[in-house]
C-alpha cells in the first residue's frame, strides 16, 4: 500500500473520533485546567484542531523555525469557532496530503528555533508523529473532560458513557 493513500485514511478516521470529541467541549470550560503546569481547555483543544496542518508542513516545507514563524493562537471563542479551525485544518492537511509524491516522504525535515534543533524526522515520520500526537491530546483531552464530568464519546468502540456499554 502506498504510505500517503494510508495516512490519508487514517487522516479520516482519527478525524471522526477527533470531531465528536471537540464538539462537546463547552466554551465557558476553555480557561479550566486540571493542573497548574497542565495546559488549559481552550489550548489543548486548539492544539488538537491545529494539528493538521503539520502535515501540510511536513509536505510543502523542509523545515519550521519557530525563531522566523512564532506561533501565534488562535482567538477562539466559541466551540463553534473551535470546530471551523479543526475543519480548516483538516481540509488543508488532507488537500496537500492527497497531492503529495510518495518519493517525499523520506526528505528530511527539522523543527527548530533559530540555532537550537528540537527534531529531526523524514517528512514521513513527521507524518506519522502528526496522527500519533492527535490521537495522544484527544486522550488527554479525554481526561480533561472526565474530570470535568462530562460524557465523552468513544474511540475505537463505546466509551463508558456510551448508554449501550
Amino acid at each position: 500500500m502506498e504510505m500517503i493513500k494510508m495516512f490519508l485514511e487514517e487522516l479520516a478516521q482519527e478525524a471522526q473520533t477527533t470531531r465528536k470529541m471537540l464538539a462537546i467541549i463547552p466554551a465557558e470550560k476553555f480557561d479550566w485546567q486540571p493542573h497548574p503546569k497542565s495546559m488549559k481547555v481552550k489550548a489543548l483543544a486548539s492544539h488538537i484542531a491545529e494539528l493538521p496542518t503539520w502535515i501540510t508542513y511536513a509536505v510543502t516545507t523542509d523545515e519550521l523555525d519557530f525563531a522566523t514563524m512564532p506561533y501565534e493562537p488562535k482567538d477562539l471563542q466559541t466551540n463553534a469557532d473551535l470546530m471551523t479551525l479543526f475543519e480548516e485544518s483538516l481540509e488543508d492537511g488532507r488537500s496537500h496530503l492527497s497531492a503529495a509524491k510518495e518519493e517525499i516522504l523520506s526528505e528530511p525535515w527539522i523543527l527548530r528555533n533559530g540555532e537550537q534543533i528540537y527534531s529531526t524526522f523524514t517528512k514521513g515520520s513527521l507524518i506519522r508523529h502528526t496522527l500519533s500526537q492527535i490521537i495522544h491530546h484527544r486522550a488527554q483531552l479525554g481526561v480533561f473532560m472526565r474530570l470535568l464530568d462530562i460524557p465523552i464519546p468513544g474511540s475505537y468502540g463505546p466509551s463508558a458513557d456510551d448508554p449501550k456499554f
